[in-house]
This record gives structure tokens, sequence and C-alpha cells, in this order.
């Protein structure tokens, strides 16, 4: 496909088949062009974060960074590809708008370490340095549920990316010459949400392939085993529109990463009850439940950015089945593996609107994505 320009993602065609069948079809992903850019944002020191209560604050900084790239990408009428980790985001995006983006992401940076008082790292290398490294970056569309579309990238590109970029603050130096940061739609209005009923417990998984040729293989017979334990993706939904529950508490961590912050402690209380009340009256039209059913649909818990991260829902048995498998793997030399397993999971949201253009990132409670990756950590290190 030769679609060097802005449209390059947006023409890509969506697959309908299953994944594992996508996996190992070449024909269906084409290399990104070289002249785009991969950008990284990543909390330094996040699992430190977490295991010090603060993953609430580093989901919602994560989420920022991809809201406000994508409010500049949807000014610009460019669709780009996006990937939620948790504590931090990875975006491949056009020359035409990498400026405005890195700028955006600056002040995010400047906020953050403000508001928070944690460390946001935000770094970009071209697409073409990756291939001249020897990485391969190839990308296909994927239909996940509905009319929800998810983009899949194999290869190591974006790890490479990674690596370079935390590895070389040269590449981090960005100073914001803004003072436009556009977080519309940004939401964090959900609770924690425990399981679907009958279900037990919110697993977070992420598997790493340790050969970049025996990614189509060794993720196909990961997610096969996924779909065998834990049934299809509506099955091993962990979001479910009756354990959705209204935070009734003055969100304070999105209201200071607006920086919203009123003389007038009352003025912003009246402002966030009354935004309750029409939420809650909403959701009780025939509009609102259609909305929270497309919220269940339009929830991110499938991530595959040469790695599989997942959040899934089910019983312990099935962890239990699951991990043999796994185990066995990571001990044929295939895999590296990580998971966390909580009561809960947490969404953080963005909303352009209410009919169709809404999407919700989740991780497990606690710190899911974080912890998880740290035992990949752990193990690479060894």
């Amino acid at each position: 496909m030769s679609a060097n320009n802005n449209q390059f993602y947006a023409s890509l065609p969506v697959n309908n088949i299953s994944l594992g069948d996508l996996f190992i079809n070449d024909k269906l992903f084409f290399n990104v062009p070289g002249d785009w850019h991969v950008i990284i944002t990543d909390i330094k020191n996040s699992t430190t974060a977490v295991m010090n209560g603060k993953h609430e604050n580093v989901n919602l900084i994560a989420t920022g960074s991809i809201v406000s790239v994508l409010n500049i990408a949807f000014k610009a009428d460019i669709s780009v590809p996006f990937f939620f980790g948790g504590d931090g985001a990875t975006f491949i995006v056009p020359p035409s708008i990498l400026e405005s983006v890195m700028q955006a992401l600056a002040l995010h940076k400047e906020n953050t370490l403000k508001t928070f008082e944690l460390a946001l790292r935000t770094g970009t290398i071209p697409v073409k340095q990756i291939y001249d490294a020897g990485y391969k970056l190839c990308i296909s569309k994927f239909c996940c549920t509905g009319n929800f579309t998810i983009p899949i990238v194999l290869g190591n590109g974006l790890s490479y990316a990674e690596k370079e970029i935390k590895g070389n603050d040269n590449l981090t130096n960005y100073q914001s010459q803004t003072d436009e940061l556009d977080l519309s739609g940004m939401q964090c209005r959900w609770d924690k949400i425990p399981p679907p009923e009958d279900y037990e417990e919110v697993l977070t998984l992420l598997v790493l392939a340790l050969h970049e040729d025996e990614q189509p293989e060794v993720f196909r017979y990961v997610i096969c085993h996924i779909d065998r334990i834990y049934g299809d993706t509506k099955k091993r939904q962990p979001i479910s529109v009756p354990k959705l529950k209204l935070k009734t508490t003055f969100n304070r961590l999105e209201k200071a990463m607006r920086e919203r912050i009123s003389k007038s402690m009352v003025v912003e209380m009246l402002k966030h009850w009354a935004t309750m009340l029409i939420t809650y009256i909403y959701l009780r039209t025939k509009k609102g439940k259609k909305y929270l059913d497309k919220l269940v649909e339009m929830s991110d818990t499938l991530v595959i950015d040469g790695k599989i991260n997942t959040v899934i829902t089910g019983s312990p048995n099935q962890r239990k089945e699951l991990q043999e498998v796994l185990s066995k793997m990571e001990d044929e030399g295939q895999i590296y593996y990580g998971f966390h397993v909580s009561s809960e999971s947490v969404m953080s949201c963005y909303v352009r609107d209410l009919e169709d253009d809404h999407i919700h990132f989740v991780d497990g409670a606690e710190g899911g994505y974080t912890k998880a990756a740290g035992f990949i950590k752990q193990k690479l290190a060894r």
C-alpha cells in the first residue's frame, strides 16, 4: 500500500476475521510509512507510584496524554493508531501533526509534574529509524466487537522505540512553547468496577514473544487458548452495565488535570453535583441506556502493540489453566508473561459525543498493567 500520507491509517481495511487468523495472514498487515513517527509517553518510576497508592493518578495521566493527542488529530482530520498502557501510551503519527502533538505533550508533562509530582517521559523517533535498526513495524485494523476497531501491530518496532526513548534524554527534552492543552472529552466518572455477575476476578495479562519472527504463531496460540478457556471477547469482558456506578465523590483528580481550580470550592462543588445530576438522569433515558450498552462495546480491553496486553474476567480455575499453558510456553523459550489479579477494574473515558464517538480505557485495579509489566521486566533482567 503506497500511502505515505496523513490518511495511511484511515485508509487501512477493517478485518472481521478471527484475531488468531489475522495474526498469521501477513497480506493483511502493512508497513507503517517511514516518514511517520512513533511517540511514547510513560511515567518514570510508575511501579513505585502504584505501590504507593497512586494508581488512579497514573491511569489519569496516561488517559490525558491520549486525549490531548486525539483532539489534535481530530481537528486535523487525521486518524492515528494509539495504544493505552496503564502508565503511559504509544502513538504513531504523520509528520504534519508531530510538532503540535509534542508541544501539547510537553505541556501535559509540565502539568503532571506540578499537579501530581510525577515525571512523565515524552519522546519520539521516526519510523525510518526503526526500519534502519532492523526491526519490523506492521499494522492492521481489527474489528473487536460491534463497530469497535483497534490497531494490531506485529514486530518489535514499538519496543525498540520505547527502549531508545527511555535510554536517551535527548529524545525527551521537548520544551513546551504553548499554553493550549485540549483535554475536552476526558472523563473519569466511574467508580471501580467489580466483575460481571457470576465472575470472580479480573486478570490483567501481558505476553511478550521472545523472537520477532515467531510473533504471529505465538500470539495466535495464546489467543486461541484464551478463547478456549475464557470464551470469546464478550464472555470475558470485565465491564458490564449492572456493575457500573457513578463516582459520588468530588473528582479532584480530573479537576486538577484540567487546571480548573476555582477560588471558590463551593462553586466547583455545585458544578460537580449539577453534572452528576444531569448524568444520572440522562443514563436513565432511552438514549442513556443505549450509551451504556455502547460503552461496554467500546471498552478498550485488548491492546496488541507487538505484545498482547489484555484485561479479562473469569475464575481462579480458568486463570490457573491459562497459567499452565503460558508457563509451558515460557519454559520452552517462546514467551515471557506477567499478570496481575484484582477484584475490580478501573476505567477512564474519552467522550467526544454520547452517540458514537467515545472510547473507554480499562486497566486492572491497583495498577494492573504496571504490575504485570513489572514481572516481565524482572524476567528480561534475568
